[in-house]
């Protein structure tokens, strides 16, 4: 199969297709993990979705559990609102459900060591006039931490990070508990920041948001009439057999050519470039 050219994020004009990207070398893409990589075949076509185990273990482990049970086969999405997200993963598909596994502990936030694979985006301030956060990657995810400087003078040598809920970002699902989190997730449409550190945050979709962006949406409150599209099969990547698994790279965050693309969206949009709006591109085939 040829391969495709697919922005992770599309809150811009794919870039790699336009005459302003830079060429990118072999270097500069990386084969993610097949442990970490989600296929999900919906009723509207494939999502492939990359976990990020590094913010969020108990959490990507359970995904990898229920998926390797088959226990997201058939869900519907239920609960999808336009401009917000698209919530799967409840086997009785009305927001009430869960598997028979006990409910998780939060992962809203995690620590960030110097050692740990986080890509520099920008500084901001943290709030209040004091301080600064940085925002970056962790492979695929965007996210925001505490400064590097911070570590200096904490106990482990670390300082607090979280997920952005930005495009594609895929969120657990939970009750009013912070620790109720059990097999319902979601899928962001577009960014959400009252989301930040009120969710876990576990992954990032990496093809396919022109299929989410399809999906069954419901009114305000976003509940969803019958007939809903639904998740036919969600499988790891790993546990596909060879002849039928996509052959999938990404842009490597920390490689030249990924600073190289930043660059050049920033220089199209005249440099109003948040870490949501940074696109990173795919190849299946």
């Amino acid at each position: 199969m040829k391969s495709a050219l697919i922005a992770a994020a599309l809150v811009l004009a794919p870039l790699a297709a336009s005459a302003q990207a830079p060429a990118l070398s072999a270097s500069d893409w990386r084969t993610p993990d097949p442990e970490n990589i989600l296929i999900i075949d919906t009723s509207q076509g494939r999502v492939i979705l990359e976990m990020a185990p590094q913010l969020a273990p108990a959490h990507v482990e359970r995904v990898r559990t229920l998926a390797r049970q088959k226990f997201y086969d058939g869900h519907q999405f239920f609960r999808v609102i336009a401009g917000f997200m698209a919530q799967t993963g409840d086997p009785k598909n009305d927001g009430t459900g869960g598997s028979e596994l006990p409910d998780l502990k939060a992962e809203f936030e995690f620590r960030r060591g110097p050692a740990d694979p986080f890509v520099l985006y920008e500084r901001l301030p943290a709030g209040g006039g004091t301080g600064v956060t940085e925002t970056g990657f962790y492979g695929v995810v965007p996210v925001r931490t505490g400064p590097a400087m911070q570590m200096m003078a904490s106990i482990d040598g670390k300082t607090n990070g979280w997920g952005l809920f930005c495009p594609g970002v895929a969120g657990m699902a939970r009750a009013g508990s912070p620790d109720s989190a059990n097999s319902q997730f979601f899928m962001m449409f577009e960014t959400n920041p009252p989301l930040n550190s009120q969710y876990t945050v576990w992954g990032r979709v990496i093809a396919g948001q022109d299929v989410l962006a399809k999906i069954k949406t419901g009114p305000q409150e976003g509940r969803v009439a019958e007939p809903r599209d639904v998740m036919r099969t969600v499988r790891l990547l790993s546990d596909m057999p060879e002849k039928d698994r996509p052959k999938i790279q990404v842009v490597d965050t920390r490689s030249p050519g990924f600073q190289a693309l930043v660059a050049a969206q920033k220089a199209r949009v005249g440099g109003a470039l948040t870490v949501c709006d940074v696109e990173i591109p795919a190849k299946v085939g």
